[in-house]
């Protein structure tokens, strides 16, 4: 069903906020039906905000999936969470995504004492309620809606996609009516090229996730739609030192070879043509500390 039909349309913006690790980014891939934001076990792997376009009969819902919110220690992370809390004022409604086998650490904490001056109506949302014995859930649903003064309360299951229906539902049946933002078919306000980088971060972190430290990027130099009807696709991996670097390549090159096979693979579904990927790595010190990096990252630098 589209927008040209007689009834009214429907709009609203709705942020994730969510401790590190809470499940937002595969939440937000199963309300959107696709892929949109990355998905890894390492913490802090969403880095701005990533926003994916749901479309319910005449309503669009844009999601926008934050950074995890925690106790930030450097620039790049009080860049971060700054970012998250932003994203979460600026939305029509915020989705409160705890862990529900983790319950309420010192991350969740702060969030709880953060939302108590937030306006918007807010949404508990507790994830893997699969893994977790009805009694403690119920348990942990009460002290929550206790602590803060929830809308409504979902229990769900973001991998599985279980309970996600009707919070979509419900979302799409109270955001305020006015015209969409985004065209139908769009899923996405993130340009392509920087998908595409951010699908070879996943696989980057994916594969090296104990050995590679937190500092690293990818970043999508040249894109070149070929006669063929495939697309050349150059991007730099940037590490912080010449050990990193090494770990990357890996022997003989091997990490980097399997790396780049699965990223083109992912990126070459998403585009529906052949795609010919060439990855370098780079040592750019300290770009934890870049004011650029910052802003091709839709980060304030002076957070």
């Amino acid at each position: 069903m589209t927008e040209t039909t007689n009834a009214p349309t429907r709009s609203g913006f709705v942020a994730l906020i969510g401790a590190p690790n809470a499940g937002k980014s595969t939440l937000v891939n199963q309300l959107v039906g696709a892929k949109v934001s990355i998905v890894t076990h390492k913490v802090q792997t969403t880095r701005a905000l990533v926003r994916g376009i749901a479309t319910v009969d005449h309503t669009q819902l844009v999601f926008t999936d934050t950074p995890g919110v925690f106790a930030p220690k450097r620039r790049l992370d009080r860049a971060m969470v700054t970012t998250a809390w932003s994203g979460a004022r600026d939305a029509d409604i915020v989705l409160v995504l705890i862990d529900a086998r983790k319950g309420i650490r010192d991350d969740e904490e702060r969030i709880l004492e953060m939302l108590a001056s937030m306006r918007q109506p807010k949404y508990l949302v507790l994830n893997k309620v699969d893994t977790v014995e009805p009694p403690k859930l119920l348990e942990l649903a009460r002290e929550l809606n206790e602590r803060v003064d929830f809308a409504e309360t979902y229990m769900i299951s973001a991998l599985t996609g279980s309970g996600c229906k009707d919070l979509l539902k419900k979302l799409a049946e109270t955001v305020p009516e006015g015209p969409w933002y985004y065209p139908e078919d769009q899923i996405s306000d993130l340009p392509m090229r920087q998908l595409a980088a951010e699908i070879t971060r996943e696989k980057l972190y994916l594969r090296l996730h104990q050995e590679l430290p937190y500092s690293s990027t990818v970043e999508t130099e040249t894109w070149e739609e070929k006669k063929d009807g495939s697309v050349k696709i150059e991007q730099v991996i940037y590490v912080e030192r010449d050990s990193q670097k090494k770990i990357v390549l890996g022997h003989k090159g091997e990490t980097i070879k399997a790396i780049g096979k699965a990223a083109r693979k992912e990126i070459a579904e998403i585009l529906e043509q052949p795609v010919h990927l060439f990855l370098f790595v780079k040592v750019r010190e300290n770009w934890g500390n870049d004011p650029e990096r910052y802003r091709e990252m839709g980060l304030d630098f002076s957070a």
